[in-house]
């Protein structure tokens, strides 16, 4: 049952981080999941774990790792739209 709340919190992490961000992650609610599973981990290595912890994520940290991703991989695919036509 842990595994199942750690997907809810974070597809609900990478959602919010693509709210903040206003860029959509591509991949739906599975592309949510891996960028709050990615940005949970990006977090914790640059801010350590600080906060509340909530389904194995501590939620700042998570959070702001989630927004740095977006944004990295939404400036990718905009760069990458841009080559292309």
């Amino acid at each position: 049952m842990g595994w199942l709340w750690s997907l809810i919190i974070g597809g609900i992490i990478g959602w919010l981080a693509g709210l903040i961000v206003g860029r959509d992650i591509p991949g739906g609610v599975i592309g949510n999941i891996i960028a709050g599973f990615i940005g949970g981990w990006l977090g914790g290595v640059i801010l350590g774990d600080m906060g509340p912890e909530m389904g194995g994520f501590h939620i700042v940290p998570a959070l702001i790792g989630a927004i740095v991703l977006v944004a990295i991989v939404s400036l990718i695919f905009r760069s990458m739209g841009r080559s292309r036509g």
